[in-house]
């Protein structure tokens, strides 16, 4: 969810009044574009098909990475297909990969056209091989399935939509190249995509979590930082990032954090149900990024 504002016509404090509306209207409507909290648990306890969505995801991320898209249309696209999966509308076995690729192919493309200036035909947006491929029909039978059962709601609310708003209430004695920070703040929160225990945490927390474990434990961050959200989960949130999605030599030459390669799955039997099986079911691309072993569909190529 984009908010522009013109802050050269507000004075500093009634800048900061608008800035802190508008947060509080974010968080306000985090609930409203994220799963429900009992799908973590569903999740879990294997009611929904882990396996087949670890699939899908590293599918929406191999493709992410293949079209140089933007870091938010990786975030909608997952936030669609989980969003998606956890309505009661809906039931996948899991039997049929074709389904699960399915979806995915229409989140991704939903997605893209949500966020990129140009998105790729239905045609050219099926990549990394995948053994069945949908007309272009099909796959806007289904885009219009996933809007329906999200009541429309596309425009969601991610971490980004937080993340200058942490990144500003740092301490303003913290000194780093603000591109690179901001670059490895956005790549952590990408890289969440793949834990499923971060779908346990509302947007705020992961960008507030992103911003801390991207500072380095260097940064004391004060009380005021935590203002708008609680500040035990932004803490858990960012336990759960040191320990899976950061590298254990953490400064890289730009002083900002180093990050593991996406080939690395975490070690946690909790965190990483799904990267673990998707390992075992053993299909990698070239770049070493984990990408699903099969797919069933419509069309065998």
């Amino acid at each position: 969810m984009s908010h522009h504002h013109s802050a050269s016509s507000l004075s500093p404090s009634a800048a900061a009044v608008n800035q802190d509306s508008v947060i509080d209207s974010l968080i306000s409507a985090e609930p409203h574009h994220s799963p429900p909290p009992d799908y973590l648990r569903r999740l879990h306890r294997r009611h929904v098909h882990v396996t087949r969505r670890q699939d899908s995801v590293n599918w929406i991320l191999h493709a992410h990475a293949h079209f140089s898209f933007r870091p938010l249309t990786a975030l909608l696209a997952v936030n669609y297909f989980d969003r998606f999966l956890s309505t009661a509308a809906v039931s996948f076995d899991g039997d049929n990969g074709w389904e699960f690729q399915l979806l995915s192919v229409a989140c991704f493309s939903l997605a893209a056209k949500m966020e990129e200036p140009e998105a790729p035909s239905l045609s050219d947006l099926q990549v990394s091989e995948p053994r069945f491929v949908f007309e272009p029909k099909t796959v806007r039978r289904m885009e219009l399935w996933v809007m329906e059962q999200l009541n429309w709601r596309l425009r969601s609310v991610t971490p980004f939509d937080f993340l200058h708003y942490f990144i500003f209430n740092l301490p303003q004695s913290s000194s780093f190249n603000h591109q690179s920070f901001l670059w490895v703040c956005s790549d952590l929160i990408v890289k969440t995509l793949r834990v499923i225990d971060f779908l346990g945490f509302r947007p705020s927390v992961i960008a507030a979590a992103a911003v801390i474990s991207a500072a380095g434990e260097g940064v004391v961050i004060p009380e005021s930082y935590y203002a708008k959200v609680n500040k035990e989960m932004v803490r858990s949130c960012h336990r759960l990032m040191e320990e899976y999605l950061v590298d254990t030599c953490p400064w890289g030459n730009n002083g900002v954090r180093k990050l593991r390669r996406s080939d690395e799955p975490p070690a946690s039997p909790d965190g990483v149900l799904d990267a673990a099986a998707c390992v075992s079911c053993g299909s990698c691309s070239d770049d070493g990024v984990l990408v699903p072993a099969t797919f069933s569909g419509y069309q065998d190529k």
